[in-house]
């Protein structure tokens, strides 16, 4: 799987993204729509995430849709 994949078909990733991350609301699973940067941007600001963790994080997390 590639990550147009989760673009394509975000709504129904949002419910497994809200599930890891409960810290993002509703605005921002609609504001990322998909797109791996926003959704990366939204973690560090709602967790404080360093830019490696989140992307190991959500490399992790992505791995696990295949």
């Amino acid at each position: 799987m590639d990550w147009n994949r989760v673009e394509g078909n975000w709504k129904q990733f949002k419910g497994n993204v809200k599930e890891k991350w409960g810290k993002l609301t509703d605005d921002d699973l609609d504001v990322i729509e998909g797109r791996r940067d926003q959704l990366e941007g939204k973690l560090q600001e709602r967790y404080g995430y360093a830019k490696d963790q989140v992307r190991k994080d959500v490399d992790d997390w992505f791995s696990t849709l295949k």
